[in-house]
């Protein structure tokens, strides 16, 4: 089941030529040499001779994380986790994972001369957007387009692929972009994902937003194919900590099994940690961490459950209690059939595309585009597709324009956590439930209180 499972973890079953394929960037390939994460005691600095003690258990460090107490380390000695340990300085430490951008389907790519250069992609192909601006109400309402209250941008951030700043739908709502991507100095997208996720926040064109005056800014983790390190996503979360951003997207996700025959628990608990620590170091910072559930259709209430027949747990990482986690929904408000739920896993819902009421996923029969998650796509082109990671960026729309309708560092981010969870839309069982959290987002809900 394990095997199996991880496999399959990060491919979402849409029965369709996936979005990402390649390898990880770091593997367990090459026996020799390994990453790790070193996680120390002290949460806000690294220790005295820390440095000394890595090089003495026979490691290198590759990435200082000083504000988060943590380092990336290189090693080919095969006992140095052992060795690590033995400081009594080290709270954790153990493998690096590999993180990805949420597996999505790309079935309807286009540009504007295929389908009409008057098209209007907003009225004919975007009901998501509709549904959560119930028409475009939204934007009638103070801060509903994005437009603070005080006329300072509200940006949010995208850990993602980097963002196609070019693009006539986005251009004028690119704040500015960096990348942590070893070998890439440049934030520009070459996949697909990071625009698409980035069209669905502040897209102000041909398609649209949640906030068509937001700002998005690109904090480039992935190359054109493949993970990231778990070290690089914690890098650039902090750098948009520090950058004042004002939320922080991350359509990406992964699993980490605490019973991996190849490594003890104990030496995959630093991992989670870092993240863990990471996400804290920008709420505490006062960035709003919006997040993808992930694409499997799995309940990840319970590691157990996650596991199936496999002894141990399993974890969706990352899947802090203090950000929001969004599952994905369908046009009839219904629950995606890849999404993935559990009791205490999701916060809210969001409309993140499906194949319409006729799909059957077990034959991939009765398929219907419609019912993608369209938006904006590299080289002036729009895509549809379905995924939590097309879900999560609503959610952080709202939580932009909840912020530019009360002001620029006016909300905390529990704050704003809390408006978006009461004013949503109860579509399941009343009050809080397994698949929606506390609802689906309703943006002239939260900005009519």
């Amino acid at each position: 089941m394990k095997r199996k499972f991880m496999a399959g973890a990060l491919a979402v079953a849409l029965g369709a030529s996936l979005a990402f394929s390649g390898a990880p960037s770091y593997s367990k390939a090459d026996a020799a040499q390994e990453k790790y994460i070193v996680v120390f005691k002290n949460q806000a600095s690294l220790p005295a001779g820390y440095a000394k003690a890595i090089e003495k258990a026979g490691g290198k460090v590759e990435t200082k994380l000083e504000k988060l107490g943590a380092v990336e380390v290189v090693s080919d000695n095969p006992k140095f986790l052992a060795e690590i340990k033995k400081s009594s300085a080290v709270q954790d430490a153990g493998v690096q994972n590999i993180i990805y951008p949420e597996e999505t389907i790309v079935e309807d790519s286009f540009t504007l001369a295929e389908v009409g250069e008057n098209a209007d992609l907003y009225k004919s192909r975007q009901w998501d957007i509709q549904q959560v601006t119930n028409n475009g109400a939204s934007w009638n309402l103070p801060g509903g387009t994005g437009k603070s209250v005080d006329g300072k941008d509200i940006v949010v951030g995208v850990i993602d692929t980097g963002i196609d700043y070019n693009h006539p739908d986005l251009k004028e709502n690119y704040a500015f972009g960096k990348s942590f991507v070893p070998g890439y100095e440049d934030a520009m997208d070459e996949n697909g994902h990071g625009t698409h996720v980035a069209g669905a926040i502040a897209a102000n064109g041909r398609v649209m937003g949640i906030g068509p005056d937001l700002k998005v800014a690109a904090y480039r983790v992935f190359g054109p194919s493949g993970g990231a390190a778990t070290s690089h996503i914690a890098e650039a979360l902090m750098a948009a900590a520090d950058d004042n951003v004002d939320v922080v997207n991350m359509s990406l996700g992964g699993y980490d099994w605490f019973q991996d025959p190849d490594y003890a628990t104990k030496d995959i608990v630093a991992d989670v940690r870092l993240f863990d620590r990471a996400i804290q170091y920008a709420i505490n910072k006062g960035v709003t961490v919006v997040g993808s559930a992930g694409n499997n259709g799995a309940d990840i209430s319970s590691p157990g459950k996650l596991s199936g027949d496999d002894k141990g747990a399993t974890h969706r990482s990352p899947s802090s209690q203090t950000m929001i986690r969004v599952s994905a929904g369908g046009a009839f408000k219904n629950l995606a059939f890849y999404s993935n739920y559990g009791v205490g896993k999701i916060d809210v819902m969001a409309p993140g595309g499906d194949l319409g009421p006729n799909y059957d996923p077990a034959t991939g029969q009765g398929r219907d585009n419609y019912y993608l998650s369209y938006n904006t796509y590299p080289g002036n082109r729009y895509a549809g597709m379905a995924g939590t990671s097309m879900a999560a960026p609503k959610v952080a729309g709202l939580a932009g324009v909840i912020i530019a309708q009360h002001g620029k560092d006016a909300l905390k981010p529990a704050q704003v956590k809390a408006i978006i969870q009461q004013s949503s839309e109860d579509v399941f069982k009343k009050g809080y439930d397994e698949k929606s959290g506390f609802g689906l987002i309703n943006a002239v809900s939260a900005l009519d209180r």
